[in-house]
């Protein structure tokens, strides 16, 4: 091994692990316990890359467009770009690896494809339901059938 790759490794061995990293490693309870604060705040919880009138990718915005579809408005939504303690804790949260990820009633469904696969085959229609919310689709259909 040549001296300076010698000397890299061993100042990389004596660095000490920068704090917001060992706060990530950890994910500490009171880190635990805001993001359960966080998903439990709404009855519909979003985390995504972006905000809903600009999604900075397809997936954030396909969420979005199928939320809308629905009529549903009312929704908190974390942009994890503007903070990633929060992007990498929200997926230790869920131990799901990906953004967007959506929550009902505190409980995680999944991210856009789980979502698109409810709003094809009706399962987020009887989700909404359940949280006290009718899907504007319901109304959609009611109007094509008087035709």
């Amino acid at each position: 091994m040549s001296t300076s790759l010698r000397l890299l490794s061993r100042a990389l061995r004596a660095r000490p692990v920068p704090q917001p990293c060992r706060r990530l490693l950890s994910q500490d309870s009171s880190s635990r316990e805001r993001l359960d604060a966080l998903v439990k705040k709404d009855k519909v919880v979003v985390f995504m890359k972006g905000t809903p009138a600009q999604p900075l990718c397809g997936f954030s915005n396909a969420v979005v467009q199928i939320l809308r579809m629905h009529g549903v408005e009312d929704y908190a939504t974390y942009n994890v770009l503007e903070d990633q303690d929060l992007r990498q804790g929200i997926k230790n949260y869920s131990n799901w690896p990906t953004i967007p990820q959506v929550y009902l009633n505190g409980e995680f469904v999944g991210g856009c494809d789980i979502l698109l696969q409810m709003h094809q085959n009706g399962d987020l229609v009887e989700e909404l339901k359940k949280l006290g919310m009718r899907s504007a689709l319901l109304d959609a259909d009611k109007g094509q059938e008087k035709k």
